[in-house]
């Protein structure tokens, strides 16, 4: 399985990409705007990690952005944040999130919630 990891903070995203690396193929992008951009490029990920606040396009965009695309829009996405508000969950979740994990995270349970997702598609 292929898996997009956004995030602007890049030990994190290689955190994210070794722990899921071992029985999946990661790709690790820094904010919405690249992640878009390799999307359009033709790549297809059967899930989606994305943080919320990084530069050029932060998460709550990117994930409208997949949504709305048509093309894109059957990717689960996963937002992994250090925003524990409420507002913040539901906002990404009316957006089309499918799950939101609360930085620092348990990468046990990071790695549970992505093959819950994954086994779906």
């Amino acid at each position: 399985m292929k898996i997009l990891v956004v995030d602007d903070k890049q030990s994190l995203s290689e955190l994210v990409a070794q722990f899921l690396g071992q029985a999946h193929s990661v790709t690790t992008m820094e904010n919405g705007l690249a992640a878009i951009s390799w999307l359009q490029e033709g790549n297809l990920p059967d899930l989606i990690i994305t943080d919320l606040e990084m530069p050029e396009m932060d998460g709550f965009e990117l994930i409208k952005r997949v949504k709305e695309s048509g093309v894109f829009s059957d990717i689960p996405i996963i937002v992994l944040s250090c925003r524990d508000s409420s507002s913040d969950r539901v906002e990404c979740l009316r957006l089309g999130a499918d799950d939101y994990i609360v930085k620092p995270f348990n990468p046990e349970e990071l790695l549970i919630r992505v093959e819950k997702l994954l086994i779906r598609q």
